[in-house]
């Protein structure tokens, strides 16, 4: 159960990501709505990390929720945001990929 609160938290913290870059296309009240979302999303992802981490390795928690929240944002770079989606981006966020999942594994 643990794990699946990670991963969630780690969802929320693309969302809170998302957020911020829509926030910063966006002016006057529709800015404000980003921003709250944000603080929503902030204070949904920092909760689920801090009961997550309640029994699993503090150290593994946090690398999982912060590569997810990496990852996820990169993605959500590429699709949303129209950044570039080069070899070596998408290498690297590949090995990226590969590390969260070692973690996983190697944790009891």
């Amino acid at each position: 159960m643990n794990w699946i609160l990670l991963i969630i938290a780690g969802l929320f913290e693309t969302a809170f990501a998302t957020c911020l870059g829509k926030a910063k296309e966006s002016i006057g009240v529709e800015m404000i709505y980003w921003y709250i979302g944000f603080l929503v999303c902030l204070l949904i992802s920092m909760s689920l990390l801090v009961k997550s981490t309640q029994q699993l390795p503090i150290g593994t928690a946090y690398a999982v929720w912060t590569g997810i929240g990496a990852v996820g944002t990169v993605l959500i770079g590429i699709f949303l945001f129209k950044e570039p989606a080069t070899f070596w981006r998408l290498f690297f966020l590949t090995s990226l990929i590969a590390s969260i999942i070692g973690l996983k594994v190697v944790s009891h």
